[in-house]
């Protein structure tokens, strides 16, 4: 899976009251095909792509554009429009004419969505500066953990998740996580800092390396209570992937470091368990935010709450944050081909170059077991307005 160390997430924005049930009516016929490359539009400003080309092209060349259930991606649509970012804005006055009219409208089916979409938008293919480079990338995934914990020591739940120290900012780097073990100035300072417990640290370390997560907080009495931990910072240490480790051990092959595979070793290895994790000094300390709304993701880079199977982590410099990209891949561990309009609105340290993207899977078993092996082919384009 993808190296999250990544997210100043999540608050809720809902900076728009009044946008919804405004019914979308049909918008007439698409424009015609020679249209569709783009031509009739100014395209893209290069300053907002510094690191991609985008090639016009025609909606045709979307594979499998008119299969998708699109109407699920408006809503993530309408938070990005609500968070567009003024540079986007300034670089493409476009944009906030056609923000104005998705916040207003609803449309009734995935044709009313496409059309409403290839009536205001110009589709162009993401391709890296290299003229000689494949127009291929990478697709990986992420999701955000639920994991059960309690607020105190308990039974099996010993391995803390802990708010960042007081002197965090005034010593860089601070402590590693071998340190935080055996270190009694590093205990010292972490002290009263913990927010929950879990039974195993490599949940602990899921939650860090997707950089936020949710925790089902289990009192003694057996009630639960679950609530979101967010990412509050880290310890200004580098990052290393314990998958890598694994790999340079010989304990895994390579290409088989995915998450399923870890915690299987893990289990096979339970005495080697703490060397594996300090082969990793990076640790992330969190912050617990309320879960308001158990069906909204965790808010991304662009500052909104991420929407399942609709969001994807971008490198920002070749697509901006709040554009519908379409992408080409597959589903994990099988050739099920996966296609569908998504909206470019997180990123990640992991996440570089011109075709790449970190799809979110959401929550829960499948997505953990989804994300945790997504490793596929990947091409992409983006909708532009014209």
């Amino acid at each position: 899976m993808s190296n999250h160390i990544r997210r100043a997430y999540w608050a809720w924005l809902l900076l728009l009251c009044g946008c919804a049930g405004v019914p979308v009516s049909t918008p007439g016929p698409a424009p015609a095909p020679a249209r569709d490359a783009g031509s009739g539009g100014a395209g893209p400003a290069a300053p907002l792509h510094p690191a991609s080309r985008w090639q016009a092209v025609a909606w045709a060349d979307l594979p499998g554009w008119s299969a998708d259930r699109t109407r699920e991606a408006w809503t993530a649509l309408q938070r990005s429009c609500e968070r567009l970012p003024a540079e986007v804005q300034r670089e493409t006055p476009g944009w906030s004419r056609v923000c104005q009219e998705a916040l207003r409208a609803q449309p009734g089916s995935d044709d009313d969505t496409r059309a409403w979409l290839m009536q205001r938008f110009a589709p162009y293919r993401v391709l890296p500066l290299d003229v000689a480079a494949s127009g291929e990338g990478l697709a990986t995934g992420y999701f955000e953990p639920l994991i059960d914990a309690s607020r105190t020591l308990r039974g099996a739940l010993r391995v803390p998740l802990y708010a960042p120290p007081p002197d965090l900012a005034t010593r860089k780097p601070w402590f590693t996580r071998a340190q935080i073990d055996t270190l009694p100035a590093a205990q010292a300072a972490l002290r009263g800092r913990e927010i929950a417990y879990v039974a195993d640290p490599l949940d602990a370390l899921l939650l860090q390396v997707q950089g936020s997560g949710r925790v089902r907080l289990i009192a003694a009495d057996g009630s639960a209570q679950t609530v979101r931990l967010a990412f509050a910072g880290h310890n200004d240490q580098p990052y290393q992937s314990v998958g890598r480790w694994l790999i340079d051990q010989g304990e895994l092959r390579p290409g088989e470091a995915s998450w399923p595979a870890i915690r299987d070793w893990a289990r096979r290895f339970p005495r080697r368990v703490p060397e594996m994790l300090a082969a990793n000094p990076r640790v992330v300390f969190f912050r617990e935010e309320p879960l308001p709304d158990a069906k909204l993701g965790p808010r991304g880079a662009e500052g909104v709450a991420l929407s399942p199977e609709r969001s994807i982590a971008v490198d920002p410099k070749s697509l901006p944050y709040g554009t519908p990209v379409w992408i080409d891949t597959t589903e994990p561990l099988s050739a099920t081909p996966l296609r569908r309009l998504v909206l470019a609105q997180d990123t990640g340290s992991a996440i570089v170059g011109a075709v790449r993207a970190d799809y979110f899977w959401g929550w829960g078993e499948r997505a953990e077991q989804q994300a945790g092996r997504m490793k596929q082919p990947l091409k992409m384009w983006v909708l532009w307005p014209k």
